[in-house]
């Protein structure tokens, strides 16, 4: 019985470390502290997709949507979440004028805009985030350990982020 309970666990752990390395290679998080806050820099390495492309090239709004989590770990029950923000990066393309009008808005306010006919510049505004603060030290226990989950999603529904 033991052992089985121990073989279980063992698969548990390599499961879970595949599933970290598979991660790693597609999107690249990046937390420090600065400034007494939380700042978090995120990259998708593979995100900007041919389905992406081409949905943007149709003309269609395409909207990235980043959920971006500070979670406290308590063991043996579920993680506790400190802080959430929602990132949505639009990119609207004008095929008449093949210039693209994009925009950033956290948690529902308008961080920034931009028109650009460049596709390195619009490739760089959905795939990342730099530089963005999550939340305050002041919120966090010196003596616990923290981690900060970030989910992306795309629409329109059938094109994809994570290739």
């Amino acid at each position: 019985m033991l052992m089985r309970k121990t073989t279980f666990w063992c698969a548990m752990v390599l499961l879970a470390a595949v599933t970290v390395t598979r991660a790693a290679t597609t999107m690249r998080i990046v937390p420090i502290v600065r400034d007494q806050s939380v700042v978090v820099t995120v990259e998708l390495t593979d995100g900007y997709t041919a389905e992406v492309r081409d949905a943007i090239a149709s003309g269609l709004r395409t909207t990235v949507t980043y959920d971006v989590e500070v979670r406290m770990i308590v063991p043996a029950l579920v993680d506790r979440t400190v802080a959430t923000l929602v990132i949505g990066i639009s990119d609207h393309y004008d095929t008449l004028t093949r210039r693209h009008s994009l925009s950033r808005m956290i948690d529902g306010r308008v961080d920034g805009t931009l028109v650009t006919d460049d596709e390195a510049i619009v490739k760089k505004w959905l795939t990342s985030l730099n530089g963005l603060a999550v939340c305050p030290t002041s919120k966090l226990d010196p003596n616990r350990d923290y981690y900060v989950r970030i989910s992306a999603s795309v629409r329109p529904p059938g094109t994809s982020l994570l290739g």
